[in-house]
């Protein structure tokens, strides 16, 4: 095996964190959907769909080095939000999660001097600055709606339409 056993568990315990975030998006879709905002939906059903190619490239890293993958359980996602505001929250806060899951496996790279895992690592490090800038400009857009999702639905459409 390429990497340590320290490191292969903790790539298979970051894999259940990207299913789990996976899993979380997915019920915040459903919700949205309840919600009657189908635009936001549509977005998040994205992120779902991305967490898991997130968690597939660590579980394909992980067999290319020679380690064994480990599917976790994943919890229960939550679902009882009092409104769009919450859902978005919720998201960001399990971006910032990811985040600090990511670097603790950069910091153990790091120490074990493991760097091609460093190296791999770099394109999830680059990705979540990303998806948190992304999700506090959104919560931010929430914020400033108030009660008016019908413009954030409106912002987002045109935001998805522009990438293409």
């Amino acid at each position: 095996m390429m990497i340590s056993e320290k490191m292969c568990d903790k790539l298979n315990e970051q894999l259940a964190v990207e299913f789990a975030a996976s899993h979380a998006y997915l019920a915040m879709t459903c919700e949205f959907e309840r919600l009657g905002l189908k635009i936001l939906a549509t977005r998040f059903i994205e992120q779902h769909n991305e967490e898991r190619e997130h968690a597939m490239k660590i579980l394909h890293y992980i067999q290319e080095v020679g380690g064994d993958v480990t599917v976790g359980a994943i919890p229960k996602p939550r679902t009882d939000f009092a409104d769009a505001k919450a859902i978005v929250q919720a998201a960001l806060e399990s971006e910032e999660n990811v985040t600090r899951s990511i670097n603790d496996l950069v910091g153990l790279a790091e120490a074990e001097n493991d760097y091609a895992t460093r190296s791999f690592l770099n394109w999830f490090v680059d990705e979540q600055v990303e998806e948190v800038s992304s999700m506090n400009s959104l919560l931010a857009l929430v914020r400033l709606a108030g009660e008016n999702m019908l413009q954030v639905e409106s912002r987002v459409r045109h935001e998805m339409m522009a990438k293409g």
